[in-house]
């Protein structure tokens, strides 16, 4: 019989399909889909996290982190129904600063890593509240770029601060009376992180 023959795979799969069905049918779970697709992508994430910790291949963070968020959402029970964006979203999230830790060259993982865990965060709140938090995006987004300018090896991205302060700017004012300001910032940030850019141009170039 071949290791990996895959008779064995599908029988296996089938089986533990049909015991969960059976658990359901006398009312001793519910969520049979939950349970079933939380179980196999666990398995999934373990096999890829393996070779994350034990074989050290770095890549494998990406779908070893990502399989396990979707695992733990799919197994939450409905109480908890809400926050299995945000756990989804942080699957994406630990993947890149695991990325940024383990390499603080690779910098550019804090910037998808702080999207994913805000639009994770505005989904429980959202399926909590009811309400739009659109403001809170930009809010994230804004923090996401501080934490790009403030972090470790993060003197040389000094310009990071600036789209970071007016993002800030514009979530906080977003849905706000001032809420009309909000067309002045974007030409302001771009104006402004161009003057910056030309200034540290012209003084390398004064320098050199």
């Amino acid at each position: 019989m071949k290791r990996y023959d895959p008779r064995l795979w599908i029988g296996g799969i089938l089986i533990f399909l049909g015991a969960l069905t059976l658990l359901d049918g006398l009312n001793i779970i519910s969520d049979v889909s939950g349970v079933f697709w939380g179980v196999i992508w666990g398995g999934v994430a373990a096999y890829f996290l393996y070779r994350l910790f034990v074989l050290h291949e770095w890549w494998a963070a990406f779908p070893g982190f990502v399989f396990l968020g979707w695992a733990v959402s799919s197994l939450l029970p409905p109480p908890l129904d809400a926050f299995g964006g945000f756990i989804f979203f942080g699957g994406f999230a630990a993947a890149f600063l695991w990325v940024y830790f383990t390499d603080k060259t690779r910098w550019w993982a804090i910037i998808p890593a702080g999207v994913m865990l805000t639009l994770g965060t505005i989904s429980v709140l959202e399926d909590v509240t009811g309400v739009d938090n659109g403001g809170l995006l930009f809010l994230g987004l804004g923090l996401t770029f501080i934490l790009v300018a403030i972090l470790p090896g993060g003197s040389s991205r000094s310009w990071a601060l600036i789209p970071g302060t007016f993002l800030l700017i514009f979530g906080a004012i977003l849905g706000t009376p001032l809420a009309g300001l909000t067309q002045y910032l974007w030409p302001a940030i771009f104006i402004i992180l161009g003057g910056y850019l030309l200034v540290r141009y012209f003084k390398s170039q004064s320098s050199a």
